[in-house]
């Protein structure tokens, strides 16, 4: 076997066209996970790949491990899907890097604006998602009520002190790269949450330093066993109890509208980095009915539209 059969071998584009396509759903999935309190998974599910995504992580099993230990580079290459992997996370990296600027510089001078197109994007995707549980048995609506009021009260939350020891760094890591894969939840916010957020980016800004060095590897190998464990158990529950928990993921997206409504009140917040992070806030009405609402309320419109077509077009891919 050789490398382009190895690489070929996973699921994955097939022409640059489709190639071009997932490397934008990544761009979205990026885009999302820059805004405080949006979940990279919303875009997934809004966008189609969901499914994809989770399987393409349990790709890194133990065949892998042990293709990659006896130095079977090619077996390697070919068991975990790369070919979807790669692309995905390059546009994802793309975001981060070229738009992370962009989206903190609109935050700050047209933060109505912003949110309002992202409730819009996660009000329909609600929808769209909402229309894969199923049949509405009270079981289903009793789980999406249930992930709605827990993601409802995560959300608002204000971060506790904890410790800096390595163990719990390499919990915090498991737990916010969960969170990154769920809709509605983002995975910095947990982060933040757990008093991390600080400490974690601290270390990355000199990773050479022997004890950053250590806090960022205990940080990665948290992630890993994380989102290894958590993928392999999302799609146990999405293969055996596939109404239920949609359900549960349809009420996170649900409960986490709190943390997008576009009028905040800000309570308490901290500058990390030179860059304001909001502790605790409240949701209030829109102040005046004038221009801005009515644009506020057109890029709802506008982020509730997208998703359809979106949904839409995958729809016409698939069928």
């Amino acid at each position: 076997m050789n490398l382009i059969q190895a690489w070929n071998n996973g699921p994955g584009p097939n022409s640059i066209r489709e190639y071009l396509i997932l490397i934008l759903k990544g761009v979205c999935m990026g885009v999302a996970d820059i805004i405080p309190g949006v979940s990279g998974g919303t875009m997934a599910f809004i966008t189609g790949i969901y499914d994809d995504l989770i399987d393409s992580i349990r790709s890194f099993n133990g065949n892998f491990i042990k293709k990659l230990v006896t130095f079977d580079l090619m077996g390697a290459v070919a068991e975990p899907h790369l070919k979807f992997l790669i692309p995905l996370f390059f546009g994802i990296i793309l975001a981060m890097v070229s738009v992370a600027n962009i989206i903190h510089s609109l935050l700050i001078n047209h933060p109505v604006q912003v949110w309002s197109l992202f409730f819009g994007l996660i009000a329909s995707s609600i929808l769209v998602v909402g229309r894969n549980i199923g049949n509405f048995s009270l079981k289903n609506i009793f789980c999406g009520i249930l992930g709605a009021i827990f993601s409802f009260v995560l959300v608002g939350l204000i971060p506790v002190t904890t410790p800096d020891t390595l163990w719990f760094v390499f919990l915090c890591a498991s737990i916010s790269i969960c969170a990154m894969i769920l809709p509605g939840i983002s995975g910095a916010f947990i982060l933040l949450l757990l008093g991390k957020y600080e400490y974690v980016t601290g270390a990355l800004r000199n990773p050479a330093l022997p004890e950053n060095t250590a806090i960022l590897i205990a940080f990665v190998c948290g992630c890993a066993l994380g989102i290894s464990l958590f993928s392999r158990a999302l799609h146990y529950f999405l293969e055996k109890h596939h109404g239920v928990t949609i359900s549960i993921l349809t009420g996170f997206m649900a409960g986490a509208m709190r943390k997008v409504w576009p009028w905040k009140d800000v309570l308490e917040s901290v500058v990390i980095r030179g860059k304001t992070h909001v502790l605790s806030e409240a949701n209030v009405l829109p102040p005046s009915y004038n221009g801005e609402f009515a644009m506020a309320v057109g890029l709802m419109l506008t982020g509730f539209a997208v998703v359809l077509i979106l949904e839409w077009i995958s729809s016409a891919q698939r069928g």
